[in-house]
């Protein structure tokens, strides 16, 4: 059975209230409150660092060439710690998600099913 243009359009109609309702819930808030506490200050921590780089590689040579051992120079140490700190964002980013919001978003995320299966009559 093909439903009626008219009906699908109350029915995404009907899911889309669901988003709203979905968007507007404390849940959801919580959820997004968590993402943003954690992702806004390592965002400006992590570009201040990169900026920090390129502006000390541009505008003092003589520093980043001092040498720390051997050949190895302030700039290479920068520049590889970089690379660390980028693997140690991501693996922080992943336990914050995975211990502060996952739980949250996947309840969500199940309730939000519930609803829209509700407004589409039980059809998947």
């Amino acid at each position: 059975m093909v439903p009626s243009a008219r009906g699908e359009h109350r029915t995404g109609a009907a899911a889309a209230d669901v988003y709203l309702e979905v968007q507007r819930s404390a849940a959801f808030q919580e959820v997004r409150r968590r993402y943003r506490r954690f992702v806004v200050p390592a965002f400006v921590a992590f570009f201040a660092w990169y900026v920090g780089y390129v502006v000390a590689a541009t505008t003092a040579p003589e520093l980043m060439a001092r040498p720390v051992a051997g050949a190895v120079n302030v700039a290479l140490v920068a520049g590889l710690g970089q690379f660390l700190t980028t693997f140690l964002f991501t693996w922080a980013y992943a336990r914050h998600a995975r211990l502060r919001r996952d739980r949250a978003a996947l309840e969500l995320r199940w309730h939000t099913q519930e609803l829209t299966r509700g407004v589409n009559g039980g059809v998947s």
